[in-house]
């Protein structure tokens, strides 16, 4: 009996070995010959098909799992020393286990995504280096530099197993050469459980890979802790493996005997994140020393793969959130006009970009639709279509003319930087007076869809993009009739490298009148309308990211619409009064008169105190009843709590109590308070 020491420094077990032929007795080595002192995994598996025996073995390289696919995709699994066999020292080379982590390691690193790593080692060590893997992971599995609070959990990933029909087979020739399979070798281990190795069932510890505990919370300072603690892997018949695996697999879990199971610890950059179990089965020679560092080899790059996994998961997570962020959570539903739109990012690999779009409500029911595309789909132009956004909104709300806005973006985009180039249509639409305001900076041009099915390109003045500076920008003002509807797009719909950007205009204007032909009359419902839209692009047209923005024209009739101009003189409060009395029996409205007239006289008595120029009034039946009252003073009303002794102070409190909604806004030429009441059940009658 002699003690040998395995390649990490630790005892194995006492073992007796038979003396070896004369004929296998290790050679002289010369100095420049494989290192055949490094025997291979033993009871490596030939790569086979059971299936046909005359088939010639496949390379070493599809034995680690290398291009070959699951067998319950591609019929039976190739397999070999289902029986006692497996492969000595001197069956093989350090070359063939070089090639074997090799291709195995490479099949783990294709994986990017972290089902795809566990999946790799799964399939790469499955049949050829076990019968069965069980992985384990840390819920949550920690992100960079993160700090995990409480407990360790531990819960089971992804299991993979040798197939039913695959037990208790074997063929005559192991996976790194031709050497026959030989019998496992005695051992005092083999002899002292003959009695339970040689009746035990083949599938012994394969149905682990069923009956595992899903779920491991690590004890601090437990066996299965001081094992993970030493990131080294260690044989299932060690002291230390024997208190561990049963808190990790579970209480009352068959395991083989012998050293036919491997518990790796998988360590990342910074951590242990989790373990793996290498099982074989009994009638299958047991694993030797150098499998562990097979096993620590696979387990090494696992790891690495996953903590890789985790990382592109957080930046895909950082993407998508700035990306969601950026665009608006939900689009405004304005009377007289309803909105939809899509967003598609260039490709899962770039999933941010500078596309965008928004719709911002206007005074006087007008609403502005934008959009835009900065140069490139990275974060850099995420961000800097965050800012020129930012900056649309706040100009919209100054109710600036089109023309102005760009310029202002123009502006705002070379304080940012000198390549800092974006494109940009921005248009106001009145339903009121059924008219749209739009200009253009540089971006195709928009297409109207008429009820009748008719579609055209709209004549927009094109204009230099965002950030050239020194361009004066124009503006041109449409009609838009009831019914029309106006898609707004960025040029990844209409361009790519297989079309240039007026092909694509005019494919997505056929587009546009053979969808409008399925309804006939009426206008296609809007989704629909989107999804067809995006329905044109082709395998090759996904080059750029893609913003899409579609609104439908409904305008408000004129005759719910009532407008005066007033001049600021004291007895001006007393007229508002009296012409909103008017207009709402004139709608029959007249149960809403004494809330309407307290608080239209309450808003014209602000406005008469410092408007110098005629003041308007104008009431919108819609929904609701709207009031707005404008006049040329910039400042915008507080709402203040009156002392008992102020004269005043005490309208907007009024306004506020009575209406269902109330605001002021800020104009180029002063401003507009508004407020909302809400229709009789009845609703109103066209």
């Amino acid at each position: 009996m002699t003690e040998q020491t395995d390649s990490h420094g630790g005892q194995r077990n006492a073992a007796v070995r038979p003396t070896p032929a004369p004929a296998a007795a290790p050679r002289p080595r010369t100095g420049d010959e494989p290192d055949e002192a490094l025997p291979l995994p033993r009871g490596a598996r030939a790569v086979r098909a059971v299936m046909s025996a005359e088939a010639p073995a496949d390379p070493p390289a599809e034995a680690a799992g290398e291009g070959r696919a699951h067998p319950a995709a591609d019929g039976p699994r190739p397999v070999a020393g289902g029986g006692a066999g497996g492969t000595g020292g001197a069956g093989g080379g350090g070359g063939e286990r070089l090639r074997f982590v090799g291709a195995a390691t490479r099949r783990i690193a294709r994986g990017i995504d972290l089902d795809e790593i566990v999946l790799g080692l799964c399939r790469a060590t499955v049949p050829t280096f076990a019968d069965a893997i069980l992985v384990y992971l840390r819920d949550p599995l920690p992100v960079g530099d993160e700090r995990p609070v409480g407990p360790v959990v531990l819960r089971l990933r992804r299991t993979d197993r040798l197939p039913e029909y695959a037990r208790g087979l074997s063929t005559t020739e192991s996976a790194w050469g031709a050497e026959p399979l030989a019998p496992a070798p005695a051992t005092p281990e083999a002899s002292s459980s003959s009695t339970s190795s040689s009746t035990d069932d083949p599938g012994l510890g394969l149905e682990l890979a069923d009956a595992a505990a899903e779920r491991c919370e690590v004890r601090i300072g437990g066996p299965l802790a001081e094992v993970l603690r030493g990131v080294r892997p260690v044989f299932g018949d060690s002291s230390a493996a024997r208190a561990a695996l049963p808190e990790l697999l579970g209480a009352d879990r068959p395991v083989p005997q012998q050293r036919r199971t491997i518990l790796a610890p998988l360590r990342g950059r910074r951590r242990v994140i989790g373990a793996a179990v290498f099982i074989r089965r009994p009638d299958r020679p047991a694993f030797e020393g150098d499998d562990l560092l097979v096993a620590a080899q696979l387990a090494t790059h696992t790891a690495l793969g996953v903590d890789k996994a985790v990382l592109y998961g957080r930046e895909v997570y950082i993407a998508d959130e700035l990306q969601r962020t950026m665009l608006p959570d939900s689009l405004p539903q304005p009377t007289g006009v309803r909105l939809a739109s899509r967003y598609l990012p260039a490709a899962e690999t770039a999933r941010v970009g500078g596309d965008w779009y928004d719709a911002i409500p206007l005074p006087g029911n007008r609403i502005a639709l934008v959009v835009g595309d900065v140069m490139g789909h990275s974060m850099t132009s995420a961000a800097i279509m965050g800012q020129l956004r930012t900056t649309a909104q706040t100009l919209a709300g100054l109710d600036l003319p089109p023309q102005e806005v760009l310029h202002h973006l123009d502006e705002q985009a070379q304080r940012l930087g000198s390549d800092r180039m974006a494109t940009c249509l921005y248009a106001v639409y009145d339903p009121v007076s059924h008219r749209i305001v739009i200009a253009n900076a540089g971006h195709p041009p928009p297409i109207m869809l008429h009820r009748g099915g008719r579609a055209e390109v709209l004549r927009v003045p094109p204009g230099a993009p965002i950030g050239v500076g020194g361009v004066d920008f124009e503006a041109v003002e449409l009609d838009a009739p009831a019914g029309a509807t106006l898609l707004l797009y960025t040029d990844g719909l209409v361009e790519s490298r297989i079309r240039d950007v007026w092909t694509g205009i005019e494919q997505l204007r056929e587009r546009l009148i053979d969808t409008a032909r399925l309804t006939g009359p009426n206008p296609p419902p809007l989704e629909p309308l989107c999804d067809e839209v995006l329905g044109m692009l082709g395998p090759g047209d996904r080059d750029d990211d893609i913003a899409l923005l579609a609104a439908r024209f409904e305008g408000i009739a004129p005759s719910d619409v009532a407008y005066w101009f007033l001049d600021p003189r004291p007895q001006t409060a007393r007229q508002a009064r009296r012409l909103a009395r008017r207009a709402l029996d004139r709608w029959d409205l007249g149960e809403l008169s004494d809330s309407v007239e307290l608080l239209v006289s309450e808003v014209i008595t602000n406005a008469v105190r410092y408007a110098e120029r005629p003041i308007t009034l104008r009431l919108l039946r819609t929904n609701v009843l709207r009031c707005e009252v404008g006049d040329d003073v910039p400042q915008l009303p507080r709402l203040r709590q009156a002392r008992p002794s102020d004269e005043g102070g005490r309208g907007l409190y009024l306004v506020n109590k009575l209406a269902r909604r109330w605001g002021a806004t800020r104009l180029s030429t002063g401003k507009v308070v508004w407020f909302e009441l809400a229709l009789p059940s009845r609703g109103h009658s066209g």
